[in-house]
């Protein structure tokens, strides 16, 4: 008995060396490089037709001539001699739009091969990343430094990426969002930490503090108060125990998600916000948030925000993952192949059953589902009024797609009641607007930058067209079908292969801003 323990223990020790063994090799195994495509200094996109997202017009038949990345002339076409171009595309009975944006995403440092490819094939060439770090570098969120790096990498063609616009703080969500050993400043539990704090992510080269629920009313308005001070502005979440009125008029230029209307009009609203156990409350008024909600008084908080010019992003796809959970038709998407198994399995698993557990056992049949309805018809609503829209995603949160959700978002946009121009505004020249980047970026004109998409038919007609790309223009950089498919293949091995997923299981395990996060 004693021989056959100590062999069954050599076996056991055997087998955990070789798992180490493997699980060392997966980490340490090489990443491969994706290379661009070359540069080209004279481009001209032939005999196309250019949507005018200003006007909402198209200008037909246009000869469109790049140099050095910036559209110098714009003409009828047959003006322009081919011979005098490194690069002819033939743009016949093509449609040309701006270069997509994305105002609300998530990177890691794992994007470099499982989001950046993705977002270029599906020709978003700007992200706005509202998520961050500290004064340490992490071992899965990533910081201002390497989004700018990966800028200036991509102005010099060695990287397939979006252009990084507006960096972001790391989540201000109070005490237990700050893990053990960071500053006490990052908890901003007293306003005297606000200057420290914001002369930290100034020196970060931060252009904004990414507001979270849980942020104190007093450190709330004391940031609102400096930020300006240091060239920085607020954007995220609307704070959980401030009035949505107050965040719009301290100047709060951005808020994310659907819900933010949910929160303030509805009977129970200050209850919600002055409870100290909020997230138990919101679950207990989910209900009457549905049932009891106000148009009225959402009508004047949008109008004040159209006042403020503060914009929302809803990121529906957030609220219609929550809604579909339980449905299988939803959650059986092509786009998973684009995921880490590790993703699925540890993140959105737990997601998929937690939703989908709420939604079947709710007395009120899926509460979730209603919830999502009413949102779509504040979109529209807040459309008509003229409060400014802008188009974002939430990757990587669950069934959410890198690239792939913007083109969701715009259906579902024009699914609430926008037009197709309207929706295509709030993917190109309101997100530009926003950034103060509307003098190079946004639209198809003459004197900006040529970040373009080349459509094969026209968006105006159906929104669901801006997926039929025929080629994307980044940089300086033509990305053709041929390069755009090969991205997204490029993805699809990388979020299936062994080294990839043992790589990201090791960043999910080593981050201690992942961990807090969850834990909060």
């Amino acid at each position: 008995m004693k021989k056959l323990v100590i062999k069954i223990l050599k076996l056991l020790s055997l087998l955990l060396l070789l798992l180490v063994v493997v699980f060392t090799v997966a980490i340490l195994w090489p990443m491969p490089k994706l290379e661009p495509p070359a540069k080209q200094s004279r481009i001209l996109i032939k005999s196309a037709n250019i949507i005018d997202v200003k006007s909402g017009g198209i200008l037909i038949d246009r000869d469109i001539l790049i140099e050095n990345n910036t559209i110098k002339h714009i003409d009828t076409t047959g003006k322009f001699r081919l011979e005098e171009f490194d690069l002819t595309i033939d743009g016949e009975n093509k449609y040309v739009i701006p270069g997509l944006w994305d105002m609300h995403t998530h990177s890691n440092v794992h994007s470099e091969w499982l989001h950046h490819p993705l977002y270029i094939a599906n020709g978003v060439t700007n992200i706005r990343d509202m998520s961050g770090t500290l004064n340490e570098r992490d071992a899965y969120w990533v910081g201002s430094k390497t989004r700018l790096q990966w800028n200036t990498d991509l102005a010099r063609n060695k990287r397939v990426a979006p252009r990084y616009v507006l960096q972001s703080s790391y989540q201000i969500d109070g005490e237990a969002s700050v893990p053990k050993g960071a500053p006490d400043f990052f908890k901003l539990n007293n306003r005297k930490d606000v200057g420290k704090f914001l002369s930290f992510y100034r020196d970060e080269n931060t252009d904004f503090i990414k507001i979270y629920q849980q942020i104190k009313p007093d450190s709330y308005r004391e940031l609102a108060k400096q930020a300006s001070k240091y060239k920085i502005h607020l954007a995220g979440h609307k704070p959980i125990f401030i009035t949505l009125e107050e965040a719009i008029k301290l100047g709060q230029r951005s808020f994310e998600h659907g819900r933010i209307f949910m929160y303030e009009c509805f009977p129970y609203a200050d209850s919600l916000r002055l409870s100290p156990n909020w997230k138990q409350n919101f679950s207990r008024y989910k209900s009457s948030m549905v049932q009891n909600f106000d148009f009225d008084q959402a009508k004047q908080l949008m109008e004040l925000m159209k006042q403020n010019n503060a914009h929302w992003t809803p990121t529906l796809q957030t609220l219609k993952f929550e809604a579909n959970a339980h449905d299988e038709n939803f959650l059986d998407n092509p786009h998973l192949e684009y995921v880490s198994t590790i993703r699925k399995k540890l993140w959105w698993s737990f997601d998929i059953s937690n939703n989908k557990e709420k939604n079947l056992s709710n007395k009120d049949e899926f509460v979730s589902r209603s919830f999502y309805e009413i949102v779509r018809k504040q979109i529209g609503l807040a459309n008509s009024l003229g409060a400014s829209i802008m188009v974002g995603t939430d990757v990587t949160d669950s069934y959410v797609f890198a690239g792939f959700s913007v083109h969701q978002e715009l259906r579902d946009l024009v699914a609430c009641g926008l037009s197709p121009i309207e929706a295509l505004k709030a993917a190109t020249i309101v997100p530009a607007r926003y950034a103060n980047l509307d003098n190079e970026l946004g639209t198809v004109e003459k004197g900006k930058l040529a970040d373009l998409v080349i459509l094969n038919d026209n968006p105006l007609h159906a929104i669901e067209n801006t997926e039929e790309i025929f080629g994307v223009l980044h940089e300086g950089v033509y990305y053709s079908r041929g390069a755009l498919d090969e991205y997204k293949d490029y993805t699809a091995s990388m979020a299936s292969s062994f080294h990839m997923n043992i790589k990201v299981l090791k960043s999910f395990l080593s981050s201690k801003l992942l961990r807090v996060q969850f834990n909060d």
